[in-house]
């Protein structure tokens, strides 16, 4: 984690990226990265990095770091959709999907896709807060690595890996 995650971040400071730059960009991949739809993440966290201008190294970094815990919130982002949508709950037993698709499976499809979007509406709404609360955060952090940076006190390659 530290060779793959750290280092690169350490490296973004040396090389002149604000910490405020870097925080939005990592906030940025944090909230992109939970994102419940499943494959979506990197290209979403391109077009947002591109878009608002932000470090797509540390964006993605970050995204990507966020992918096992996509995976443990989708099913919950799922439900809580569903009870705020007001729709029915998404079966989880395979049994029930599976009689499910090969009974009726447009309408087993239609049904996925909408638990899918009101788990994207959620998450867009949790995620609009989200950001800018962990960017915030994250500033004054990055801001002391930084001045720490500055001061040489960081190696950009350790010696005991």
């Amino acid at each position: 984690m530290y060779r793959r995650g750290i280092l690169p971040i350490l490296a973004l400071l040396r090389t002149g990226t604000t910490p405020r730059s870097l925080a939005w960009s990592i906030a940025a991949g944090v909230t992109i990265g939970i994102n419940p739809v499943i494959g979506s993440t990197t290209l979403l966290c391109l077009a947002v990095s591109f878009r608002f201008r932000l470090n797509v190294i540390a964006s993605q970094i970050a995204n990507q770091a966020m992918f096992p815990l996509e995976l443990a919130l989708m099913v919950p982002f799922i439900r809580l959709g569903s009870r705020v949508f007001h729709t029915a709950e998404m079966p989880l037993a395979p049994r029930v999907l599976l009689l499910e698709a090969r009974s009726a499976p447009l309408t087993l499809t239609r049904q996925i896709w909408m638990w899918e979007w009101h788990a994207f509406v959620l998450w867009a709404a949790i995620a609009l807060v989200a950001a800018p609360l962990i960017a915030l955060a994250l500033t004054p952090l990055l801001q002391r690595v930084h001045e720490r940076v500055q001061r040489r006190q960081y190696p950009i390659v350790p010696t005991h890996l």
